[in-house]
C-alpha cells in the first residue's frame, strides 16, 4: 500500500474519532471565527457545522461573556500554553441543555473547558482549540452533597424546639467574638433573658403548652434582631443574644423593645391563652472581661438583679 493511501486511511479514522468522541471539539481563529465543529457540539447545540463554521463565536453564542473569553484567549496566545475553566469557576461556556436523566435536576450542562494553542506550519499560533467536557453528573453530585452537608451542619448547631442556635454553637460564637474584639475594640453587648415564672406555666398548662411559649418567644426574638446579631437558646427557658456594634445604651434600647413586644403578646394553644413577661440582663464587653464564661456571668448577674427587683425589667451589669 502506498504512503498516500496510508495517509488517507489514517485521516479517515482520525476524522471518525473527531466526529464521534464524547467531548466537544471546536476551534476558532484569531478573529474569534469558528473553524470546526464536531458532532458533540452539533448534537448539544442543535446547530450543524454549516450554521456556525465561519461565523463569529460571540454572534452565534451571545451567552458567552466576551470580555472574560477574550482574556482567556489572550493568555493562551501570550503564554503559548493551555488555559482552563472549571464548572465551579463558570458553570458553562456554551449554554447547552442537559439531557442526562441521572442529573436531570440541572437545566443546563455543567462544563469543564480547555483552551489549547494550535500551531501552524511556521510554528505561529493560528488557531485556538476549545475542548468542552460534560461534567454535569459530577457537578450535580457535588452540589447535592454540599446541600446535604450544609443541612447537617445547620442541624448540628440548631436547637430543635426553637430553631435558634443551640448552646454549644452560641458559646462558640461568644469565644470568637472575644478574640475578634480584642483586635477591633468595637462595642458589643451580651443580652441574657429568661421567661418569668416559666415553671408555673409548665405546672399549670403542661409542658406542651410550655413548649409553645418557648417557640413564640423564639419567633418574637427572631423578628427583633438584626441579621448580624446572633441569638441562641442557652438552656431551658433562658435565651442569649450577641448584639454587635451595640454599647450598653444601644443594648438597652433593643432589650426594652424586645421585652415590651413579648409583654403584649398572647400565646393561644390547646384551649389556653397566656400573656407572659421576661427578665433581661445586659453586659457590654469590656477589657476586664477576658473569657466568655466571665462575660456570661456578668450578664447572668444583671439578669438575677432584674428578677430580684420584681421581674419584667432590664438591668445592666455594673
Amino acid at each position: 500500500m502506498s504512503t498516500e493511501a496510508n495517509n488517507i486511511r489514517d485521516i479517515h479514522w482520525l476524522m471518525d474519532m473527531y466526529r464521534t468522541i464524547d467531548v466537544g471539539v471546536t476551534a476558532i481563529d484569531r478573529n474569534y471565527n469558528i473553524q470546526t465543529w464536531n458532532n458533540f457540539m452539533q448534537n448539544h447545540s442543535g446547530l450543524n457545522s454549516a450554521e456556525v463554521v465561519g461565523k463569529n463565536i460571540f454572534t452565534s453564542f451571545p451567552e458567552i461573556p466576551q470580555a472574560w473569553f477574550e482574556r482567556k484567549i489572550e493568555s493562551v496566545l501570550a503564554l503559548q500554553n493551555q488555559a482552563y475553566s472549571t464548572w465551579r469557576q463558570r458553570p458553562h461556556l456554551f449554554k447547552f441543555p442537559n439531557y442526562r436523566p441521572i442529573s436531570g435536576t440541572s437545566e443546563f450542562m455543567y462544563q469543564n473547558v480547555t483552551f489549547i494553542p494550535l500551531l501552524s506550519a511556521d510554528t505561529s499560533i493560528s488557531h485556538i482549540g476549545i475542548n468542552v467536557f460534560d461534567v454535569t453528573e459530577i457537578a450535580v453530585s457535588e452540589l447535592n452533597l454540599e446541600i446535604v452537608n450544609n443541612k447537617l451542619s445547620t442541624l448540628s448547631r440548631t436547637d430543635g424546639l426553637t430553631q435558634l442556635n443551640n448552646r454549644a454553637y452560641w458559646e462558640e460564637c461568644l469565644i470568637k467574638e472575644i478574640n475578634r474584639n480584642s483586635r477591633s475594640q468595637e462595642p458589643v453587648s451580651l443580652l441574657i433573658f429568661d421567661i418569668d415564672h416559666f415553671k408555673n406555666v409548665n405546672d399549670t398548662y403542661g409542658h406542651t403548652f410550655g413548649d409553645e411559649v418557648l417557640r413564640h418567644t423564639s419567633a418574637i426574638l427572631k423578628n427583633n434582631i438584626r441579621d448580624v446579631d446572633i441569638a441562641g437558646r442557652y438552656g431551658g427557658e433562658e435565651f442569649g443574644v450577641i448584639l454587635f456594634g451595640a454599647d450598653t445604651k444601644g443594648a438597652m434600647v433593643f432589650a426594652e423593645r424586645l421585652r415590651q413586644n413579648i409583654e403584649k403578646h398572647t400565646v393561644t394553644s390547646s384551649g389556653h391563652s397566656l400573656n407572659f413577661t421576661i427578665s433581661i440582663g445586659i453586659a457590654e464587653l469590656t477589657n476586664s472581661i477576658k473569657d466568655h464564661k466571665t462575660w456570661i456571668e456578668c450578664a447572668d448577674k444583671a439578669l438575677y438583679a432584674s428578677k430580684e427587683a420584681g421581674r419584667n425589667r432590664t438591668t445592666v451589669f455594673q
